[in-house]
């Protein structure tokens, strides 16, 4: 039934790993800077506020698909040289992701009770060092779900690289497809794939949820 799967498994093989390495890659990159424009989202300063959230609101309502058209043609130009497909991908998923988990962090910054920043702030801890030691563990343990949930999400956002010829998993199938036709049981076996890890990372989210429910954390 997959025979056509099991002559070229080592070529799909690959193509999963370059799904997999653009995922971490931006997973790291947008949860980190997630992170930053979280704390710009709930920012008191009018000049760390509004370009954040300008920022935030402007590629949110931006297809991915179309964020890492325009930046993979865009950016040769103004850097003068070409992109290589991969970093052009990772850096538009970064800053897509980014405004997602930045969201996320918002809501868990904002969770935080302010008697507990308060308390913080009595002891002399700056903005900065409250944000560092209070603010980002205690949300990160409330977010956890959500940010699972996100990952999710990414990792099947990254078969949208394919508009710019990177060869990751969907791509590579689509190239044996061409060759061997046999559609049905090449994407089939993809469908399956994803739906495997996305239904292990769902099932961990929902574990982190319940256990957040029993502790007090959520």
């Amino acid at each position: 039934m997959f025979d056509a799967v099991i002559r070229n498994l080592p070529f799909l093989i690959g193509g999963f790993g370059v799904t997999l390495q653009l995922t971490a890659c931006a997973l790291a990159g947008g949860i980190a800077l997630g992170a930053l424009v979280g704390l710009g989202r709930i920012s008191k300063c009018k000049w760390i506020y509004h370009p954040v959230t300008l920022y935030v609101n402007l590629i949110r309502n931006i297809p991915l698909i179309l964020v890492i058209f325009w930046f993979y043609f865009i950016m040769p130009i103004i850097a003068g040289r070409p992109l290589n497909p991969f970093l052009s991908a990772v850096i538009s998923f970064i800053l897509f992701e980014a405004t997602y988990f930045g969201e996320i962090f918002r809501a868990g910054y904002q969770s935080i009770s302010t008697d507990l920043t308060s308390a913080a702030y009595s002891t002399g801890l700056t903005y900065s060092q409250t944000a560092r030691y209070i603010m980002l563990p205690v949300a990160f343990r409330r977010m956890l779900p959500s940010l699972i949930t996100q990952s999710i999400v990414t990792f099947q956002d990254t078969s949208l690289a394919f508009v710019i010829g990177l060869q990751e998993f969907v791509r590579r199938t689509s190239i044996v497809d061409n060759m061997e036709v046999r559609s049905i049981q090449l994407f089939g076996f993809v469908a399956i794939v994803f739906f495997v890890f996305c239904f292990i990372g769902s099932k961990i989210s929902r574990h982190f949820e319940e256990k957040g429910r029993k502790t007090g954390v959520l």
